[in-house]
Formats: C-alpha cells, sequence, structure tokens
C-alpha cells in the first residue's frame, strides 16, 4: 500500500449511498476509528451495505455509531445535484462532499480509505486531495466497501440514511420503488406523475437520462 498502519493510527472510512438512482439524495459517510478498534467493526458483523438484509443494517447502524470515535454524512439533493453538474461530473461533487466530510471531523484521520467511483481508482484520491484542508493519506480502491470494515461502516450508515429519506418520500408521495431507473416501480411512478402533473417531481434529478426521457415523451405526446 506504500504505507504501514499502526495500532493507535485514527483512520477513517467512507462510501456514499444512492448515487445512481433517478430518485432522492446521493448521501456519503464518514466514519473514524483507531485502527487498534477496528476488530470491533468485524466483530459486529459489518459487511458491503449491500450484502445485509435491511434489518441488519439497521441494528449495526445503532451499533457503528457506538463503536466509532466520530462518524458524520452528508446528503446531497437532487436539485444541488442537478445545479452542478452543469459545470462538473459526478465524480467531481463526491469528491467535494467527501472534502466537506473530511474537512468538518473534530479529529482529523491519518488515512481515509474509500470507495473510488473513478475508473482508474487512483484519480479519486486527486481529486479528494483538492477539497482538504489538511493533509493525510488517501486510498481510493474499488470495492473498498468489501475490503475495508472501515469502509464497510460508513456504507451501512450512508445506505440507512438514504432508505430513510426514500421511506419518507413514499408516505408522502405513494409507493416509489427504489428510485433506480432500472426498477419498474421507480418508472411506472414517474410516468404516471408525469401524466397527473405534467412536470417532474421535486425530489427527481432532472440532469437524469431517466428524467429527460420521461420529459421528451410527455412533450411528443403534446405535439400529436
Amino acid at each position: 500500500m506504500g504505507f504501514v498502519l499502526v495500532s493507535f493510527m485514527l483512520i477513517a472510512g467512507i462510501d456514499e449511498a444512492g448515487r445512481g438512482p433517478v430518485f432522492g439524495p446521493m448521501v456519503l459517510a464518514v466514519c473514524c476509528i483507531h485502527k487498534r478498534d477496528e476488530e470491533k467493526l468485524l466483530d459486529l458483523g459489518v459487511k458491503d451495505s449491500k450484502l445485509l438484509s435491511a434489518k441488519e443494517r439497521e441494528r449495526q447502524f445503532i451499533e457503528i455509531k457506538n463503536i466509532v470515535n466520530e462518524f458524520n454524512s452528508v446528503h446531497v439533493l437532487p436539485k444541488e445535484i442537478d445545479s452542478l453538474r452543469n459545470r462538473k461530473s459526478l465524480n467531481e461533487i463526491e469528491a467535494m462532499r467527501v472534502g466537506m466530510l473530511l474537512n468538518g471531523l473534530k479529529e482529523k484521520p491519518e488515512v481515509v480509505f474509500v470507495d473510488s467511483p473513478d475508473i482508474k481508482q487512483e484519480n479519486f484520491s486527486v481529486r479528494i486531495k483538492k477539497y482538504l484542508n489538511f493533509d493525510c493519506i488517501i486510498k481510493s480502491e474499488h470495492k473498498a466497501d468489501l475490503n475495508y470494515p472501515v469502509v464497510s461502516a460508513a456504507s451501512i450508515i450512508a445506505k440507512v440514511e438514504r432508505d430513510f429519506e426514500i421511506k419518507k418520500l413514499a408516505e408522502e408521495h405513494g409507493e416509489i420503488g427504489s428510485g433506480y431507473p432500472a426498477d419498474e416501480v421507480t418508472v411506472r411512478f414517474l410516468e404516471k406523475w408525469m401524466k397527473n402533473n405534467n412536470c417532474l417531481p421535486s425530489f427527481a434529478r432532472n440532469s437524469w437520462d431517466t428524467s429527460k426521457r420521461a420529459l421528451d415523451k410527455k412533450f411528443q405526446k403534446k405535439l400529436f
């Protein structure tokens, strides 16, 4: 890895949930823990959040907060994503918010592990460092949420918080599905919404192809 981790080091893990969906926020979370205490996360059973049931994620969500030294999250709302995407890539937006999370920590970690969305995994480290106000080692890797317990912990926090936001939207608007473009429930909801309202819902990401297709389809029907 190019560096040696020792037990007293404060390390951090970062991951996101909701990067791809057309509905709801993208949630990024950070967890910090001393390397010597990382075994406690393994004993808890942390894994990439996608490998755990919703019930197990929620159980670990509570326990993780009691184990780690510090944790935090940021919710990037659809309107913010749409506005920033006019001039920045989604990877750059994510790096900006990772920088915000790290800068806001009370105690700064010496090493940060983060799940990389960039094709060349190391590039995400370079992106993040532009937004940091302190020095640290950043290790960005594909599948970091599988390989590092502290990243798995962050993955769980991000996923549970995003699921809660989607649940709140469903309680207000009816079943919206997961928000992912491939989810048939989400697609049906969007089509029905467009039919009844002639506009996209406020919790949709307008810059997503799914939203653009829905608008195009509505516009074409009006023409004919």
